[in-house]
C-alpha cells in the first residue's frame, strides 16, 4: 500500500511540474507570416459568444456585412479598444462588429471556461453577444489563415454578405487605414 501511495504521490508531483510546462510550450508557438486574405472566404470555424451563443463562422453573418475584430493575445485589446473607439467617434451606420478572441492550440482550449470567465469580468454583460471566442483547431485555422505576426496588432475584417473579405487590416489602428475602411464601407467620400 506504501508504494501505490508514494507512485501516486509521485505521478502528481509529476504533472504539476509538467502542467506549466506544457502551457509555456503551447504559447510558445511558432510565428506565421501575416497575409491579407482580400477576395477569401473566412475560414469555417465554430465560437461561442461570451452570452453562450454558439456560431459557426461565417455562416452565422449570411447576408449581412460584418466587422470582425480578430485578437490572438490579451495585449491585443488596447489596439481592440482603440478600433472601437474609432467606430464610436465616427459615428456613422457601420455594420455590426464582432470580437473575436482567438487563442490557438488544444491546451488553452482545456481552459476556455476560465479564460471566458475572465473576458466576462472586464466586458459589459450588455455586450457580451458580441465577442466571439474561438479556441483550439479553429484558432489555429485563423492562425494560419491571417498570420501571426505582430500579435499585438488585431486583425480587422469586413465582411460581405456572403462571408469573403472585403477590407482587411492588420498593422494596428490609425486614422488613415480607418478612413480607408470607412471608404469601403461608403460610409465618406473619397477626395
Amino acid at each position: 500500500m506504501s508504494a501505490l501511495v508514494h507512485t501516486v504521490n509521485t505521478m502528481k508531483h509529476f504533472v504539476l511540474l509538467l502542467l506549466p510546462l506544457l502551457l509555456l510550450l503551447a504559447s510558445c508557438g511558432s510565428t506565421i507570416p501575416n497575409r491579407a486574405p482580400i477576395g477569401e472566404r473566412f475560414p469555417r470555424v465554430e465560437g461561442k459568444s461570451l452570452a453562450d451563443e454558439e456560431y459557426v463562422l461565417p455562416d452565422a453573418f449570411e447576408g449581412q456585412r460584418v466587422i470582425l475584430i480578430v485578437a490572438y493575445k490579451q495585449k491585443t485589446q488596447f489596439d481592440v479598444d482603440r478600433w472601437g473607439i474609432g467606430f464610436f467617434t465616427a459615428d456613422l451606420d457601420l455594420p455590426p462588429v464582432y470580437e473575436i478572441p482567438t487563442i490557438p492550440g488544444m491546451i488553452p482550449a482545456l481552459f476556455k471556461g476560465s479564460i471566458d470567465e475572465g473576458m466576462r469580468s472586464g466586458i459589459p454583460s450588455q455586450s457580451w453577444s458580441d465577442v466571439i471566442t474561438v479556441y483550439g483547431s479553429g484558432g489555429s485555422t485563423l492562425a494560419e489563415w491571417t498570420g501571426t505576426e505582430n500579435p499585438n496588432n488585431a486583425r480587422v475584417i469586413l465582411l460581405d454578405e456572403n462571408g469573403k473579405v472585403e477590407w482587411f487590416y492588420d498593422e494596428g489602428y490609425g486614422l488613415p487605414p480607418l478612413e480607408s475602411l470607412l471608404e469601403k464601407l461608403g460610409s465618406i467620400e473619397t477626395e
